[in-house]
């Protein structure tokens, strides 16, 4: 074993096997079981685009869209569900257009459904379901007219003869629309503006006549302090739903209008609803229903039966959004485990039988240069425990020099209210095994450790997220398992701006890198899309009300406090947090004379997707931070243009 200074570390895990898995714990969406086979929805970095597949059960995994398709749907920008099937015929929301398209079999070819818009993707679909008899799908669609966004519940027949109706509207926004078994009963999920679906939504439902026309509809829970989450109806024709009404997302069902827990637990069965399509649990043919049970720290698969969850014995335990579907006995859903990545994983609940139908990687790492996560809890300024995943350095053929500790990166996950899971992420490997050692935080705010957890950020966000970043970086600094004085933060989106925040308002950490963060609170106020118009609402206060407010939590008000080297990559076509959120901020620096870096990138959007922009993006990372921290690569990576870069080392 080579002594060597963290960082300086070579390692197997390149930056090429990082991009080409992508953001792997978003790589796969919506897997359905069906009696033959599987399909899902998986996003190919390489080619840019999201492809729906199938995996027969004793075969191979094939392409089922062509190569002019790219699977993926834009209503609240997010999208999600931009596929769903009725037998062997397929469906599916195409980006460019966002049309409908319906594909009869595997090998046919696609066609489209829905009229082809006035302007470009101002018609778009997600979150369809079929009615029973095969002829009609009910869905939402969120129409794009002169700058005003409608969001409506519509229905349409499969072949496309005749032009979407609407069935539901006036509200802001709809999602989960799921008929009964007899196609007689609709039921959907609604909020309005400033609310959000993790603070208030409400569940109706409705009586179905001919031409799936509505008769009056009736509101079975939810409200402006409870959150619905995947309303489903049973085999038996009972509705079932997860409501937060205890604290907890836990599952309840409508019984002739009367509404019991078959289980109340102190862990959550739902998730922040950033993208439709997202399940939880699903019924059996013996009555069970198997569920993924969000503990915080884990993410098991377990049955509930006679009012008890048992653990299913499944394997992988790290679920980052809950795709969990049946048929018969058969289950599939995407999850990863400490030391296997996010894959498309099932199990036959009869037999047991667990099987990784498609891994996350396409090629295995060596075991013994893998970290895996341990997790933590730490002290934070409001007196409860934080909680978060710790990395530490690893690999067999390095160790460090034993006067030395590692520099830690601190990861902020986006959301705020998402949530950081124990599975195995090339991108954390790639650090930790050059020496670096890695903290991913699940904040207050974060998702899977009650409402009350998540009810600590409301009115402080960019506080209460960086003093829990800042609190669990002291804490593995204080028990010594890290350099106190090398510290990095860096984050996506939400996290972005935590990361903006914390090296402008502390003095904690010596370096950071934010990827399509937000600077100016006001701007992303008056530029952010209807989904999130009211976010910030709740994150910091009502605006204009409250705008001091906003200037005081922007980073880019207060650059003259910022002392230490920043990075900035952004993408170009992001409509979530534009292009001239980085570029403000970047103008501050130059004006300022910090040392920074800006990479943006042409044809990205909130998230990169492109191979080659992600490895760019994590090259420059490490690079940045070795700059910074002094340490020499193993190797090559193409430099970064940092300006005023003489003041960059420590």
């Amino acid at each position: 074993m080579k002594v060597s200074p963290y960082g300086s570390w070579e390692s197997p895990i390149s930056s090429g096997l990082v991009a080409r898995t992508g953001a792997i714990w978003a790589r796969f969406e919506r897997p359905e079981p069906a009696e033959d086979g599987v399909y899902w929805l998986e996003s190919r970095p390489d080619e840019g685009r999201t492809v729906l597949v199938f995996k027969p059960w004793d075969g191979g995994v094939e392409d089922v869209t062509s190569a002019e398709f790219n699977v993926r749907s834009r209503v609240h920008e997010y999208g999600g569900s931009a596929y769903f099937r009725h037998g062997d015929t397929l469906f599916f929301s195409n980006f460019d257009d966002q049309r409908l398209y319906r594909q009869d079999g595997r090998g046919s070819d696609a066609r489209p459904i829905t009229p082809e818009p006035p302007e470009p993707a101002s018609l778009r679909y997600a979150d369809a379901v079929v009615s029973p008899d095969g002829r009609t799908v009910v869905c939402v669609r969120e129409r794009h007219e002169e700058g005003a966004v409608t969001n409506e519940l519509v229905a349409l027949p499969v072949d496309g003869s005749r032009e979407p109706w609407i069935v539901a509207s006036g509200r802001d926004f709809y999602s989960y629309p799921c008929l009964n078994p007899e196609g007689t009963r609709l039921a959907w999920t609604a909020w309005d503006n400033p609310l959000l679906p993790f603070i208030g939504t409400e569940l109706w439902v409705a009586d179905v006549f001919p031409e799936l026309r509505l008769g009056e509809p009736r509101q079975v829970a939810g409200g402006p302090e409870e959150s619905i989450f995947q309303p489903q109806w049973g085999p038996d024709g009972t509705l079932h739903f997860v409501s937060d009404r205890s604290g907890w997302w836990n599952l309840y069902r409508d019984r002739d209008r009367e509404i019991e827990a078959p289980a109340p637990v102190e862990a959550e069965l739902g998730w922040m609803q950033w993208w439709f399509g997202q399940s939880s649990y699903a019924f059996l043919p013996d009555e069970r229903i198997a569920c993924i049970l969000n503990r915080g720290d884990s993410q098991p698969l377990v049955f509930l039966s006679g009012g008890r969850y048992e653990e299913a014995g499944a394997p992988f335990e790290a679920v980052r959004q809950p795709f969990l579907r049946s048929h018969g006995t058969k289950l599939a859903w995407v999850a990863g485990s400490a030391t296997e990545p996010t894959s498309v994983v099932s199990l036959d609940a009869e037999s047991g039988d667990f099987e990784v139908l498609r891994s996350g990687l396409g090629e295995a790492l060596e075991p013994s240069y893998v970290s895996p996560a341990a997790a933590i809890e730490f002290p934070t300024e409001d007196g409860v425990p934080g909680h978060a995943l710790f990395y530490a350095p690893r690999n067999p053929d390095f160790s460090g020099p034993e006067d030395e500790k590692p520099p830690l990166v601190v990861l902020v996950h986006g959301g705020p209210t998402s949530q950081s899971v124990a599975s195995l992420d090339p991108a954390i490997q790639y650090l930790t095994s050059r020496g670096l050692a890695v903290v991913d935080v699940n904040y207050g705010g974060s998702t899977g450790y009650g409402r009350a957890y998540v009810e600590r950020q409301k009115g402080r966000w960019g506080i209460v997220d960086t003093d829990d970043s800042i609190a669990a970086a002291r804490f593995l600094a204080d028990r010594g398992d890290v350099d106190g004085e090398r510290l990095a933060i860096t984050g996506g989106s939400a996290g972005g701006y935590t990361t903006l925040y914390a090296l402008t308002f502390r003095d904690a950490f010596a370096t950071g890198a934010s990827y399509y963060g937000i600077s100016d609170l006001e701007e992303f106020n008056a530029t952010t899309h209807k989904f999130e118009a009211c976010y910030d609402r709740w994150l910091i206060g009502p605006c204009p009300e409250e705008a001091e407010l906003f200037r005081e939590r922007s980073p880019v008000h207060s650059i003259d406090n910022v002392r230490v080297p920043v990075l900035i990559l952004q993408g170009l076509d992001d409509e979530v947090v534009p292009p001239s959120q980085a570029e403000i901020m970047v103008e501050a620096l130059r004006r300022n004379g910090i040392p920074f870096a800006y990479l943006p990138f042409e044809g990205e959007g909130h998230g990169f997707r492109k191979e080659e922009n992600i490895r760019r993006a994590h090259e420059a990372t490490v690079y940045f931070f070795s700059k910074v921290f002094g340490f020499e690569l193993a190797d090559p990576v193409e430099p970064v243009e940092i300006e005023n870069a003489a003041e960059v080392a420590l």
